[in-house]
């Protein structure tokens, strides 16, 4: 084995919080040349493609935020709880500007390759300008729903109007005015887009495979003095996020929900609910994710809900959700979502009830038979979760062996962070980690930090290679297999559970672990502080 000296001691792929991060640390911290690649022609990553109408974050925006910049913490003032994506990218803009990232940011470039060299101990990099670099580590912060997912409907291609995926909106926008719109879909995204889209749009038909159950957003300005408090207890608040279970200031009730008088979990969900946000998902009864009774009397709450707020009955019954326990799928939360339905311009066809989608035609779409006319179609059709991002680097580690050959069936990582037979190659948020289980932000630092830490070592220790060890990797796997074994979310059909991409091995993906991003941040720095307990240094 060389050490030819690379290029760069470390190439970041992707510019959103992770890749922003990582190039901060790395840069400014260890000193290290680092050159960060982005697709976009500007930072932001998921907030720079995801431009569809209503698209905004869902954790509360004073914690959806770098805590590791105390005083623009105090400085920075968010608009609303629940910020829009054109104020969470001028966030994300003005961070990179106030830290002089983006001089070592190349944009319009995307990584159409990488491989590691074994002999010369490093990774080349190729860009889609043709051009090859080679760094000593590889950092993916690609983000984990990045991979659009556009199921292969028969004749697309054929489709006179326009059409769009909600993660590929042009910058311009779309205008909705005087159109018949298609909006195929029901997931986090739709229920964001669809009450926006229907105050435009001439008519709008929502197309559902799968009805979710949707909580209250209760977006709003914030109360100046709450906002002033946190602030003040900024500190507090960091340490409580990081060593919480989602990343959030959202707790358990530590009691059965079985154990409770009918009056007493009502005026529990009551306040949740009037609460809105992910309380009534990240801080509800204890035994919700494991007690299918449990869940139900939970889900009956939102079901009653549903039935209260849709007003032609047929319709209410097609959005209450069959065939999976609530909590398992990704907790949209809703603003005028389910009241979108009453209007008398918005048609619901449901795959189970009316027929599903048979193919797209020159005017429109046909399903269950029916023909219906369109001038747009927006596909809310989501994304190849968290692996698809990875899988789409075409990435090559030892032995020329691909992640497409190493995942045939499923995710293998230790830790969510490193791959066995990939060397010197580090995955921000990589399938296996909390991740899309938390507040991502949390889990961005946390994984930055570590990532950091350990490349810091490695210098110091005077080794130039780290890569996890076979072992460990597959005893993380059936870590990961075995605790979420014991919830309710294998039940659902969910991209958490690979279940949305056809021939997609079923896996579940991200890691929910017993104490959640905070025990997981125990276990991480644990590994860290046993000399890298699991991965082999040289």
């Amino acid at each position: 084995m060389t050490t030819t000296s690379p290029d760069f001691d470390a190439v970041v792929i992707g510019a959103g919080f992770s890749g922003l991060h990582m190039l901060k640390l790395l840069r400014d911290k260890l000193g290290l040349r680092v050159r960060a690649y982005e697709e976009g022609n500007t930072v932001g990553g998921t907030w720079y493609w995801n431009r569809y109408p209503g698209a905004r974050c869902d954790s509360d925006s004073y914690i959806y935020c770098f805590t590791w910049d105390k005083q623009l913490l105090q400085e920075w003032e968010w608009s609303e709880r629940y910020p829009e994506q054109p104020e969470i990218l001028r966030y994300l803009e003005h961070v990179a500007d106030r830290h002089d990232l983006k001089r070592d940011i190349q944009f319009n470039t995307r990584v159409t390759g990488a491989e590691f060299d074994e002999e010369d101990n490093l990774w080349r990099v190729h860009l889609s300008g043709g051009e090859t670099v080679t760094a000593r580590h590889l950092i993916t912060a690609v983000g984990t729903l990045s991979a659009t997912n556009l199921p292969p409907f028969k004749g697309v291609e054929r489709f006179k109007g326009r059409w769009y995926h909600t993660s590929r909106f042009p910058q311009t926008g779309v205008d909705f005015t005087a159109k018949r719109v298609a909006v195929i879909g029901t997931g986090a995204t739709a229920v964001q887009a669809i009450p926006e889209i229907a105050q435009q749009a001439k008519h709008v038909t929502v197309f559902q495979r799968t009805a979710n159950y949707c909580v209250p957003a209760r977006n709003g300005k914030v109360d100046p003095e709450l906002v002033k408090a946190r602030k003040a207890d900024y500190d507090g608040i960091v340490k409580r996020i990081r060593e919480s279970f989602f990343g959030q200031e959202h707790y358990f009730i530590p009691k059965s929900v079985l154990e409770t008088t009918p009056e007493e979990r009502e005026r529990e969900f009551d306040r949740m609910w009037d609460a809105g946000g992910f309380a009534f998902w990240l801080a509800n009864y204890q035994d919700m994710f494991f007690s299918q009774e449990a869940n139900d009397l939970i889900a009956d709450y939102l079901k009653r809900k549903i039935r209260n707020t849709v007003k032609d009955p047929v319709v209410a019954e097609k959005l209450i959700p069959k065939g999976h326990p609530y909590g398992t799928k990704r907790q949209p939360l809703d603003t005028n979502y389910y009241e979108t339905f009453n209007k008398d311009n918005v048609l619901l066809v449901d795959a189970a009830t009316d027929g599903g989608i048979e193919e797209i035609t020159e005017k429109g779409i046909r399903a269950g038979g029916k023909d219906y006319e369109f001038d747009i179609i927006v596909f809310a059709t989501g994304f190849d979760a968290m692996t698809g991002p990875l899988k789409a680097l075409n990435l090559k580690g030892r032995g020329g062996r691909t992640l497409d050959e190493v995942w045939a069936d499923g995710p293998h990582t230790y830790l969510g962070l490193s791959i066995a037979g990939f060397p010197n190659l580090f995955t921000i948020t990589g399938p296996q980690s909390p991740s899309v289980l938390t507040n991502m932000p949390v889990a961005i630092e946390q994984h930055v930090e570590w990532i950091s830490d350990c490349i810091d070592h490695l210098r110091n220790s005077g080794s130039t290679r780290i890569e996890a060890t076979p072992d460990a990797q597959e005893q993380w796997v059936a870590h990961v297999n075995e605790i979420v074994s014991m919830t309710l979310m294998p039940k659902a059909n969910s991209w958490y559970m690979s279940a949305n991409i056809a021939g997609k091995p079923r896996a579940f993906l991200p890691y929910l672990g017993p104490e959640g991003v905070g025990g997981y941040r125990k276990k991480c720095d644990e590994i860290a502080a046993k000399g890298y307990e699991g991965f082999t240094l040289a």
